[in-house]
């Protein structure tokens, strides 16, 4: 029947979902312990530290900067070398961070973690997600897509309770021997199993000299790259998906870096605490991603689901922010329940309004929109929400840098709101959007 998936496409897809679950779930499980490792190396024996709310916040500048430059550069390498080897690559970085603290957890390995996971960040926050689209583009027809986008979030959150089960159950000496073994798994399995799904051509260039192949691929990247840009300024729909990406990321970066340390501070929380909420959010997202969205946006369509999705982003920051006991951030959990639907939502709106051969390239430049919010975040939200936790505040509001992120999440909501409809760029350019690569 047309819309639905194959015996074929699903095999197909599940060679690329379980490697993914692995990989998320290696990376899940060192989230709820870096505060507690972070602090105690850099602030023996004390429950705030600056030293570690910047180094964090650095950090995330760091691979924002870069990923503005990266991703659309990996999605277009995507669109023309093939979806696979791009994975293999994104994957295999993460496995060096976690083996430093395997190794030792002292100041200068702390260091070097730092350094490592920044380098491996900027090759896989976004970009993994917007080739694993592209991926999913490929084999699917466009009435599968939007599930598909939904299970592949909802393997994320499956993945986030894993890790954070294993974190809870295992000591804190071997969490990350764990995700090392895990990291390692991962992209073998990929290389073992994962179909390509990009029809290769032959390298014109094949007998240039290597000066002139170097010059080719620097012309061609450019020339790539405004035309990916050119893409997405001449739709409406797909430049105000980038300002809505935009907002969000600022918002929800400028959270995701301060709330372990915020937590910390505010309320004394350990890996535990974190675990028991990062397990209960991952519960209820699997769920809300999984069997929510799918039944739902056919109802609705994607930009109901995405301006609700944005309305409890904002509730989660406020309560967030305003939490005035230990019981109001395990309730403001619940919301993110809910928000974690606009990645979905996104991707989908982003892949109707794609030809099928810029599905990479369309998907990686919101991508690089989202990388400049979370590149500005941390210049706001880190030295904010230092000062808010120390006792040179200007009046007692610990969370005052989450209720600032707030505001850029209502800009975000301003803009889905208005986004407008527009026709398919699949039909636009004769294309049936209905057709997958593998039928």
């Amino acid at each position: 029947m047309e819309g639905n998936i194959s015996r074929e496409q699903l095999k197909i897809i599940m060679h690329l979902l379980l490697p993914l679950c692995i990989y998320w779930t290696a990376e899940e499980m060192s989230v709820s312990i870096i505060a507690d490792i972070t602090t105690n190396a850099l602030c023996p024996s004390k429950s705030t530290c600056s030293q570690a709310i910047y180094i964090n916040g650095l950090q995330q500048m760091v691979v924002g900067i870069c990923k503005m430059v990266v991703i659309p550069v990996l999605g277009q390498l995507a669109d023309e070398y093939g979806r696979k080897p791009l994975l293999l690559l994104i994957v295999s970085t993460a496995i060096f961070p976690s083996a430093i603290l395997a190794i030792d957890e002292s100041k200068g390995f702390v260091y070097a973690y730092y350094v490592l996971r920044m380098i491996s960040h900027i090759m896989s926050q976004g970009s993994i997600f917007c080739i694993s689209a592209a991926y999913a583009a490929d084999i699917l027809d466009g009435r599968s897509r939007a599930a598909a986008f939904g299970w592949m979030h909802g393997i994320l959150s499956l993945s986030h309770v894993l890790g954070n089960f294993l974190a809870r159950l295992l000591p804190g000496s071997y969490i990350f021997e764990v995700s090392v073994a895990l990291l390692i798994i991962a992209p073998m399995y990929m290389l073992i199993f994962l179909t390509e799904t990009v029809k290769l051509t032959a390298d014109v260039n094949q007998h240039l000299r290597w000066s002139s192949k170097a010059y080719q691929l620097v012309q061609d990247r450019y020339s790539s790259m405004r035309y990916a840009l050119h893409v997405v300024t001449s739709s409406s729909t797909l430049k105000c998906i980038c300002l809505v990406s935009f907002f969000y990321d600022m918002g929800m970066s400028g959270i995701s870096s301060v709330l372990m340390y915020y937590l910390k501070s505010a309320f004394d929380f350990n890996k535990n605490q974190f675990s028991e909420i990062l397990m209960m959010v991952g519960v209820g997202s699997i769920i809300t991603q999984m069997l929510v969205f799918p039944l739902v946006n056919p109802l609705v369509g994607e930009k109901v689901v995405l301006r609700i999705a944005l309305l409890a982003s904002i509730t989660y920051a406020l309560l967030y922010g305003l939490a005035w006991a230990s019981w109001v951030p395990y309730f403001g959990a619940l919301f993110r329940m809910v928000y974690i639907l606009e990645r979905p939502s996104t991707n989908a709106l982003v892949s109707k309004a794609s030809s099928s051969s810029d599905q990479g390239k369309t998907q990686g430049v919101v991508a690089g929109a989202e990388a400049i919010g979370s590149f500005l975040a941390p210049l706001v939200m880190s030295p904010l929400t230092s000062w808010f936790l120390s006792s040179n505040a200007p009046f007692n509001c610990k969370g005052f840098s989450l209720i600032c992120a707030a505001f850029a999440l209502a800009m975000a909501f301003y803009f889905a709101w208005i986004l407008p409809e527009a026709p398919s760029t699949q039909e636009e350019n004769g294309e049936s959007v209905e057709t997958p690569l593998l039928a």
